[in-house]
C-alpha cells in the first residue's frame, strides 16, 4: 500500500509540473531582467489569493541558484497582508520562461511565461499547469487597454477561460 501511495504522489507532483497543450515558454529568458517587484493585473480565481487585493510578487535570486519569491496581497475581510515565501529552479534551461515554484515543502508546480514584452520586461503573461491558473504580471500597478486586450485574447486562443478573470484592485 505504502509504495501505491508513493506512485500517486510521485505522478500527481510530476503533473504539476506540466503545462496547457497550447502553451509554450518563452525562449530567450533573461532571469536578471525578470527579477524585482511585479504587480498582479489579472488573474484567474484560487483559493490561496481568494479575496486579495494589491497582490505583487517580487523576485530575487537565492544562494543556491534559485529565485527566492514573495507574494503579497492585502485581505480586506481579514484587514492585514497575506504574504507567502517561496522559491523557484529552472525546468530545463535558463533561457527558457518555464520554471518549478514551491510555497509548500517539496511540492513544486509549473510557472510558464508565454508571452513577455522583449524590451523592458514589462509585462508577462503567466500559466500554471494547466487551464486553471494564468496571470497578467506588470511593472506597474496599471496597465493599458492594449496590454489587456492582448491577454485576453491570447489567453483565450490557448484555451483559458478569460469570461472569470479577475482584476486586481491595485489602490
Amino acid at each position: 500500500m505504502k509504495k501505491y501511495m508513493l506512485l500517486i504522489s510521485l505522478l500527481s507532483l510530476s503533473g504539476c509540473l506540466g503545462m496547457p497543450q497550447t502553451v509554450q515558454p518563452v525562449q530567450q529568458f533573461e532571469l536578471n531582467n525578470y527579477l524585482g517587484k511585479w504587480y498582479e493585473i489579472a488573474r484567474l480565481d484560487h483559493s490561496f489569493e481568494r479575496g486579495l487585493s494589491q497582490v505583487t510578487a517580487e523576485y530575487s535570486m537565492r544562494s543556491d541558484g534559485g529565485v527566492a519569491v514573495v507574494n503579497r496581497g492585502y485581505s480586506d475581510d481579514e484587514n492585514e497582508w497575506k504574504e507567502a515565501e517561496g522559491r523557484a529552479y529552472f525546468v530545463n534551461s535558463e533561457d527558457e520562461g518555464y520554471l518549478k515554484v514551491s510555497f509548500f515543502g517539496p511540492f513544486y508546480g509549473s510557472y510558464v511565461v508565454f508571452e513577455l514584452e522583449q524590451d523592458n520586461y514589462d509585462y508577462a503573461f503567466v500559466s500554471g499547469p494547466n487551464h486553471n491558473y494564468l496571470w497578467l504580471l506588470s511593472r506597474t500597478p496599471v496597465v493599458s487597454s492594449t496590454i489587456t486586450s492582448k491577454f485576453e485574447q491570447l489567453a483565450k486562443e490557448h484555451g483559458f477561460a478569460v469570461e472569470q478573470l479577475i482584476y486586481v484592485k491595485q489602490k
